[in-house]
């Protein structure tokens, strides 16, 4: 089959796009997929760097990618509940930039959600759940989003403004106009941060979600008073040190699934918005991963197949 292959930690040099490999053979209670599409995560290069081991354990050969979305093609022994031919999208446990990948948990696709779109939705989605859910954001509170511009940022803004929060998101000044879109107070990140969010949030800020990692803890904790309890973050490394938080992604499959199925029925229906950034072919995951980690980047990366 075709796929992505990486034998040691690197660059995306150390990337390469193989036609003949193995494909998975699914085991009792597993389900192999054809892939359509793959949702380009920084988890997918920061596991390309070796960054992450603590959490995301790498066994070499390995092959890139956490979300995907595609048709049910093979059913091992004892799996019910899902049939040969239908469409689904949700995590793998081989790698997602592959022809084929056997799967983790999964939801069926909406029939009006297109496959690139539906693989946007995994990390995203669950991530932004997640992280809402642990910070217990309530109708009437002020939530602080760092990184409110980004993919998981901009899905948690949407939830969050919908169940009455107030956000105020940082951003560079260019993604402005596209948070205020979402319902969003946006400010500019960077030296000075704290004045603008009190400016910005004079009734103060309850909770702090932080999407972006770049030196946000320090500032959201003295925002907070030194609280830390309503501080959560998906980015930052030095979580522990601080006393905060670190989410990864955790998939429950119960509670996975539901939240797929929410937030996707949201996309389909046009209620909460998911921009697609760019597409790839399977050929140029490198570029794709190269173009992630500029942090450039607003709107859903997907590699399509």
């Amino acid at each position: 089959m075709e796929a992505i292959v990486y034998e040691r930690f690197g660059g995306h040099e150390v990337l390469r796009h193989e036609t003949a490999v193995d494909a998975p053979e699914p085991g009792p209670g597993e389900v192999r997929v054809k892939v359509a599409a793959v949702g380009v995560n920084p988890v997918d290069w920061k596991r390309r760097y070796g960054w992450v081991e603590e959490f995301y354990p790498t066994s070499f050969p390995a092959v890139p990618g956490l979300e995907f979305a595609g048709t049910v093609e093979s059913l091992g022994d004892g799996v019910t509940g899902l049939a040969v031919g239908d469409e689904v999208f949700g995590w793998t446990k081989t790698g997602a930039y592959a022809e084929y990948a056997i799967a983790g948990t999964v939801a069926p696709k909406p029939a009006g959600l297109d496959w690139a779109r539906a693989a946007a939705v995994p990390v995203a989605g669950e991530t932004a759940r997640r992280v809402l859910d642990l910070l217990g954001v309530r109708s009437g509170e002020t939530l602080l989003l760092h990184g409110a511009a980004g993919v998981v940022g901009a899905v948690a803004a949407q939830l969050a403004v919908a169940a009455g929060v107030t956000v105020i998101g940082t951003a560079s000044a260019r993604n402005h106009a596209f948070l205020r879109e979402l319902g969003v107070v946006p400010v500019t990140y960077g030296e000075g941060l704290i004045d603008r969010v009190r400016a910005a949030a004079p009734q103060g800020v309850d909770a702090v979600f932080d999407a972006a990692g770049h030196d946000t803890l320090p500032v959201s904790v003295e925002l907070l008073g030194g609280e830390t309890s309503r501080i959560v973050t998906i980015a930052a490394p030095d979580a522990a040190e601080h006393g905060i938080v670190f989410s990864g992604v955790t998939v429950e499959e119960s509670a996975a699934r539901g939240i797929l199925t929410e937030v996707a029925g949201l996309v389909a229906e046009g209620r909460l918005r998911l921009d697609l950034a760019e597409t790839f072919p399977l050929k140029e995951a490198a570029r794709a991963q190269e173009l992630s980690e500029s942090g450039h980047v607003r709107g859903k990366l997907v590699i399509v197949l």
